[in-house]
């Protein structure tokens, strides 16, 4: 499996890295990003820098024959307005997936999305609309395969942190009540490594619908799903 992964320095992002490393039967991995990435020394591993994704035009042949796209990358609306939010979560993604799609054009795409996105495109929450409105046009474009994953609380594992202060801060208070929520109901907290692990298996054997809520991603993450 020769797959590109985007957002590979943030929480979910490091977690499919992770999940992509230990997989043997993943015999390249394209990391396109802003920045460096460290860390990691691996021959199956190649790191693309490209300084503005949303100008990005893709001429490397790292990117020919590849099997996926593992899309992590994302940003909170907190404090943007709809246009500035738009313009990362609904235009540089699709830009970045119609470049891929070129490269590659049998490739499955694997995209994070959140849990309460609003495929009508109608809603009153900004970043739900915003977030719909990517995933609809995603699954317009002509890829092999789909699988839009809503994940909702994420437990990060392995010594993942989020990049975002905020965010950690919010894990370290939460943990607690997350462990608890994971004994009660497994399938109702995701963590990193299960997300990777579901996104592997996503491009091994499909998906049963494009759109997985949580439960549905633990389930795909089981080697006996």
């Amino acid at each position: 499996m020769r797959v590109v992964l985007i957002g590979a320095t943030g929480m979910v992002g490091q977690g499919v890295l992770r999940a992509c490393l230990s997989a043997a039967d993943v015999t390249k991995i394209v990391v396109l990003g802003r920045r460096a990435l460290e860390g990691y020394d691996d021959p199956r591993l190649k790191v693309v820098t490209v300084p503005d994704l949303a100008s990005l035009q893709l001429t490397d042949d790292a990117f020919s024959n590849l099997d996926a796209c593992f899309f992590c990358a994302g940003v909170s609306s907190f404090g943007m307005s709809e246009a500035a939010y738009r313009a990362i979560t609904y235009d540089l993604t699709l830009h970045v997936a119609q470049e891929l799609l070129r490269a590659s054009p049998a490739m499955t795409m694997v995209y994070v999305s959140g849990a309460g996105a609003d495929s009508s495109e109608q809603g009153n929450s900004m970043w739900a609309r915003v977030r719909g409105q990517t995933e609809n046009a995603l699954q317009r474009l002509r890829f092999r395969q789909v699988a839009i994953f809503r994940p909702a609380a994420i437990f990060p594992e392995d010594g993942i942190q989020s990049r975002t202060a905020a965010y950690r801060w919010m894990y370290v208070v939460l943990k607690p009540l997350l462990s608890v929520i994971r004994r009660i109901s497994p399938d109702s907290v995701l963590t990193t490594r299960i997300i990777g692990d579901a996104m592997l298996n996503a491009v091994r054997r499909g998906v049963p619908q494009t759109v997985l809520k949580p439960a549905d991603i633990h389930r795909l993450a089981s080697p006996q799903a």
